[in-house]
């Protein structure tokens, strides 16, 4: 047993993985299966925050447009507008939210650096998309916490992040060395969280999203 505990199921039954290239340390949880990077390894706030400017959120690039495309195509599929939805992490240009106002929806915003709106997070949503965040997530039993509870009744929670599974090389997955990726997850991972937040569905969708319904 470890005298750290995993970050998502608090089971110390957690063991190390470094990483051969970067000399990085990494936890893997036992019980729920989620690794997570060690806190000595975290960006400052000051870093991260310029690591995010450095992406291309352009909400007119075609390309991006695609790239979120799943996360979007689950909703128009399956939420009826004008539901409310709130954009959990969107980062400086919030693509989704322009494409789905445009379709009829009404938005929110939320990301702790781009949009530090709290009024946001005081309201209930029919849906939540949360796309490329996750793997962010500093506490994830905290913020799935806070997602749950912003969700009415049959809500829809819809995250888009790359999954592990144990026949991945993690030393070489790419996934990682985004230096402002720090929480993975297998899909039993999202089984766990499942179960123990009390959602009453889980599927996947297009291969990168995974559902989770209240």
């Amino acid at each position: 047993m470890s005298e750290t505990r995993c970050l998502l199921c608090l089971n110390d039954q957690i063991t190390f993985k470094l990483i051969k290239r970067t000399k990085e340390k990494y936890w893997d949880c036992y019980y729920c299966g989620l690794i997570f990077l060690d806190e000595a390894f975290h960006l400052r706030p000051s870093l991260e925050r310029a690591h995010y400017l450095t992406h291309n959120n352009d909400i007119t690039d075609s390309r991006y447009q695609s790239f979120v495309s799943p996360i979007v195509d689950y909703v128009l599929n399956n939420v009826p507008p004008p539901s409310t939805g709130l954009d959990f992490g969107a980062g400086p240009g919030p693509v989704i939210s322009s494409i789905l106002v445009g379709r009829g929806y009404e938005m929110n915003l939320y990301d702790p650096y781009f949009w530090d709106d709290v009024w946001s997070l005081t309201k209930e949503y029919d849906f939540i998309v949360s796309c490329e965040v996750v793997e962010h997530f500093y506490s994830p039993a905290d913020e799935f916490h806070k997602l749950r509870f912003l969700l009415k009744p049959d809500g829809h929670l819809a995250i888009m992040t790359d999954l592990y599974n144990d026949s991945i090389d993690f030393d070489e997955w790419y996934y990682h060395r985004d230096p402002t990726h720090v929480s993975f997850y297998r899909m039993r991972t999202f089984e766990w969280i499942k179960k123990h937040y009390r959602f009453k569905d889980l599927l996947r969708s297009d291969g990168r999203v995974v559902v989770l319904r209240s």
